[in-house]
């Protein structure tokens, strides 16, 4: 049960990486593809059916994490407290950049939130991939199953203090960014009309061989950083599907920007951040934190989950909520697919 709620909890995030990604890739990159105030609110209404409902993902995702891996969400949230305020920060601003902007009708008022927006997006894309860095990395759990890391320290992986940024973890949050761009520039070429559609499409292209070239330097490294993640691999080859195919997504969506097949991109793009957070995901397993000071402070899927009964029948619940959420996801996409034309755009948000 603890292995099935380890998937449950990786795929989940992973979507929310997908589906609220291309927000912050959308956000990352605004104030270049959108230079005119219709064509900002173009963009906005072209997500803004979508971005709170995206965060659901999230809020779910939570929620799994509190209640199968109880442990290690005492330890995360504890240890990680300052970078996980940073996020919530920015998902507030963020959040209250879309709402607020169109309340009063003014240039500096309208910039102001548009800065905030695009701020805010862009320092998302990076914590949550400096998260993903931290995970893969290990962080220096005692033997109480607790931690703290300060923001930096020294900028090296193994510093003594080590700090939440290092290079390692800064290279994977530049990876997060550029993919996100990436993806969310495929998003708006196919989802915005001319000219800020075109402008995506440009952006996204550029954004894609940072992509390429991140991606390569960080399945070089990593193992480096984490031997678990080689011998997890080693041990269990048939996981190598994993990283392969997202491999093979990331270099068809060089072959879709080529040849102007936006829609293909996108899915492409959403298929390569799914594929690779699910093959780190793989690389770390069974561990869910792991301990930089002695391996075996560590928490895994057997010291960390809940009693085996609780998650038995959580997993019956969870179907009914999973049903829901899926649905929900489903036709709010749905209901809002077509084009949004900057040239049709109407007054306020």
């Amino acid at each position: 049960m603890a292995t099935i709620w380890f998937a449950i909890l990786a795929v989940m995030l992973g979507m929310y990486i997908v589906l609220d990604g291309f927000d912050f890739g959308v956000g990352a990159q605004y104030l270049w593809v959108a230079r005119k105030d219709k064509e900002r609110r173009a963009v906005l209404n072209a997500i803004g059916p979508l971005w709170d409902g995206n965060e659901v993902w999230l809020i779910a995702s939570g929620g799994v994490l509190f209640f199968a891996f109880p442990l290690l969400y005492a330890s995360a949230f504890s240890g990680l407290y300052l970078a996980l305020f940073m996020v919530l920060w920015l998902l507030i601003l963020r959040g209250l950049a879309i709402e607020l902007r169109h309340h009063v009708h003014h240039h500096l008022w309208g910039e102001f939130w548009d800065v905030i927006f695009s701020a805010a997006s862009i320092g998302l894309a990076l914590l949550f991939g400096v998260a993903l860095g931290n995970l893969l990395r290990g962080v220096p759990l005692n033997e109480q199953g607790y931690f703290f890391v300060a923001l930096w320290t020294n900028l090296l992986p193994y510093a003594d203090p080590q700090g939440i940024l290092d290079w390692f973890t800064v290279m994977i949050g530049l990876l997060g960014v550029a993919a996100l761009i990436m993806h969310g520039g495929n998003f708006l070429a196919f989802k915005v009309g001319q000219p800020v559609g075109q402008r995506a499409a440009r952006t996204a292209s550029l954004a894609y061989w940072p992509v390429v070239a991140l991606t390569v330097a960080a399945v070089v490294i990593t193992p480096l950083i984490q031997p678990l993640v080689v011998q997890r691999y080693i041990t269990h080859p048939a996981g190598f599907i994993l990283p392969i195919a997202g491999v093979a997504a990331l270099a068809y969506v060089g072959i879709a920007q080529r040849r102007g097949k936006a829609l293909h991109a996108f899915i492409a793009s959403g298929g390569y951040i799914l594929l690779m957070i699910v093959s780190a995901a793989y690389g770390i397993y069974p561990y869910l934190l792991i301990a930089t000071t002695d391996p075996a402070h560590s928490l895994t899927i057997e010291n960390a989950a809940a009693a085996p009964f609780g998650l038995r029948v959580g997993l019956i619940w969870f179907t009914f909520g999973a049903i829901l959420f899926l649905g929900y996801t489903v036709y709010v996409y749905r209901a809002f697919w077509g084009k949004v034309e900057p040239s049709a755009v109407g007054e306020g948000y």
